[in-house]
């Protein structure tokens, strides 16, 4: 359980994905429990992930004529797994900040 006044990220799993399977933030395996939570096809994570958006004219202009360079953090979620006997990957899943909600129960439903 996240402490109090921490944000939590929410990343729904592809339809494909089933267990088991493995998470990595920026290459880094997670480990369920300590790291994130699955709540029906949703990984919970405890800490917040933030992904850079689309790069606006001004940012790209700058970037592409080497005046400023770009150091936001930028979280990517990985999710490998098995289809049809072969290992696949879900690369660059959506981060979206959790909803908090006491009425949703955080039971493990991934088949």
């Amino acid at each position: 359980m996240a402490e109090a006044g921490r944000s939590q990220t929410e990343v729904q799993l592809p339809p494909a994905v089933a267990r088991p399977f493995e998470v990595f933030v920026n290459g880094v395996a997670q480990v369920e429990g300590r790291d994130f939570r699955v709540r029906r096809r949703t990984l919970l994570f405890t800490r917040e992930l933030k992904q850079e958006g689309r790069l606006g004219f001004w940012r790209w202009a700058s970037l592409v004529l080497g005046v400023a360079g770009t150091y936001r953090q930028n979280d990517v979620v990985d999710v490998a797994y098995e289809l049809d006997g072969r290992r696949a990957v879900a690369s660059g899943l959506g981060a979206e900040p959790a909803v908090a909600s006491a009425s949703r129960p955080a039971s493990s439903s991934v088949s």
